[in-house]
């Protein structure tokens, strides 16, 4: 018996079942009902909050705001590289040629994963949202592909209310017709065996979420 199958022994020994024993029925108690939209304004609110008790910086943004946030955004972190998803929400907003007017310089979305990964900045839209746990759902396609989220220094999610879902339900119904999807809340963190939590180490270090109204 190799490792694999002592432990599974182990286990239905643990829980008193064979291999060919029934599957029991779901006890009520682990079903959750789905939870009730709020109206737009609350929704944006909870989702902004949430994000912000996760140490990212949110924003609610008019798009004659963008070209002043991005300045900010790009002083704060001192953003000299970047990499985007090529959508047309994002191209609608302009950001390549504001980012492009801050003195940005540009890196394919396709480029080797080195140089994603030197970015100091990945800009990405949401497909996604979720207020109460301030989740972001992110489909990964040729024209967004995930590393643009997860290998710069600093993600900036860009997105519109539209993106708002109050329960997970309808996206895992989408999720199955996509290969790929990443979930984000919050800044990459992790922890060692001494639960020293660290910011950064799989992940960018810094999150900004803007809701574009």
């Amino acid at each position: 018996m190799n490792a694999r199958e002592q432990i599974l022994a182990d286990v239905q020994i643990a829980l008193h079942r064979k291999s060919d024993s029934p599957v029991a029925a779901m006890p009520a108690s682990a079903r959750v009902a789905p939870r009730p939209a709020g109206n737009r304004d609350s929704e944006i609110s909870m989702l902004l909050s949430e994000i912000s008790k996760l140490g990212a910086a949110t924003g609610r943004l008019q798009k004659s705001e963008l070209k002043n946030a991005l300045g900010t955004l790009v002083k704060e972190q001192k953003v000299e590289k970047a990499v985007l998803w090529k959508t047309e929400e994002l191209a609608a907003l302009g950001i390549a040629p504001r980012l492009t007017e801050l003195g940005v310089q540009f890196i394919s979305p396709h480029a080797d994963k080195r140089e994603i990964a030197e970015c100091d900045l990945g800009v990405t839209g949401v497909d996604f949202a979720f207020p109460e746990t301030g989740t972001l759902m992110l489909r990964a396609s040729s024209d967004q592909p995930r590393v643009v989220s997860l290998l710069p220094r600093v993600h900036l999610a860009i997105f519109s209310p539209a993106a708002l879902c109050a329960d997970l339900s309808p996206a895992f119904a989408e999720a199955k017709s996509s290969n790929y999807w990443v979930f984000i809340t919050g800044p990459s963190r992790t922890a060692d065996i001494e639960l020293t939590v660290t910011i950064g180490v799989h992940g960018p270090k810094a999150l900004y979420a803007w809701v574009m109204e």
